[in-house]
């Protein structure tokens, strides 16, 4: 085809190559441009003292008291978005596990992985958790606060009572949450992978039961209220109801803004090389 424009042919299919190429660009809509903006929210500061000791492996509810407690907060960190949230380990010492933070996938997280091998010590020192929950809020914060803890409320120091009356004083109100039944059962443990049940110094099994007189004392005098895990999504329902009533403070959140899109332009350009293409001749030469 001695008329034949070999130039002319190598344009028009590097327009239609490169016209499907930005059609492609086009179709993943390319964003960018995006700016950091400041937003200011009201917010509550809520801790949760998650009990980890071994009476929580009683399985006089099912399938066990560690389990239920642990569905229980799930619910209820759920239900807690938008405010902060720390949460607290306790069982012969108290131990902060997660600082106040809006990440709640993370909170979920270490509830699900709670068990009493996280635990230095055995026990249920639940004025170790309330007072490990006044010092980990801000000092020079003085709006209200709450705490929730969950347990079977078995305090054998008795000194809880006490620690929920200096915290209602600094303004820490105290949630309470049984886990478990007040007929109580055995408490299992793994010796050597072979599951027995905890024994006194007598030799004789030990039973655990929910302590709901302490539990009650404990919120009536921390200000707050006391609730069974039984009671389930009304018991969360109730609780953040109240929680709402607290007093909150305006924070300063970090957020992004939307993308901006591109794909228009290169659309656009696809749109030039294929109109190229269509006029362009056929790849012959005139004759002049």
């Amino acid at each position: 085809m001695p008329d034949a424009s070999v130039s002319r042919l190598w344009i028009k299919n590097s327009a239609v190559l490169l016209g499907f190429l930005f059609l492609f660009v086009a179709a993943a809509n390319p964003q960018w441009g995006t700016k950091k903006e400041k937003l200011k929210v009201e917010s509550a500061d809520i801790f949760i003292a998650f009990d980890i000791s071994q009476s929580m492996m009683a399985q006089d509810i099912s399938p066990s008291r560690l389990e239920r407690a642990k569905r229980f907060t799930e619910k209820l960190i759920r239900n807690l978005k938008g405010d902060r949230i720390g949460l607290i380990y306790f069982a012969g010492d108290a131990y902060l596990q997660m600082p106040l933070t809006n990440d709640y996938a993370a909170a979920e997280l270490f509830i699900k992985s709670a068990n009493p091998n996280l635990a230095g010590t055995q026990g249920t020192a639940i004025d170790e958790a309330i007072d490990l929950a006044m010092k980990a809020y801000e000092e020079e914060v003085r709006h209200q606060r709450a705490l929730i803890i969950i347990t079977d409320g078995e305090d054998h120091e008795g000194k809880a009572k006490a620690k929920a009356i200096e915290g209602a004083d600094d303004g820490l109100v105290i949630y309470t949450i049984g886990v478990g039944t007040e007929n109580g059962t055995y408490v299992p443990y793994l010796s050597r992978g072979v599951s027995e049940y905890k024994k006194d110094e007598e030799g004789n099994p030990v039973v655990s039961k929910l302590n709901v007189a302490n539990l009650q004392d404990i919120a009536r005098s921390g200000g707050g209220e006391f609730y069974l895990v039984n009671q389930g999504e009304d018991a969360i329902k109730d609780l953040k109801t109240r929680l709402d009533r607290l007093q909150k403070r305006e924070v300063e959140q970090k957020s992004f803004s939307e993308y901006n899109s591109y794909f228009q332009w290169f659309l656009g350009i696809a749109f030039l090389l294929f109109l190229l293409d269509w006029i362009l001749p056929n790849g012959m030469r005139k004759n002049f």
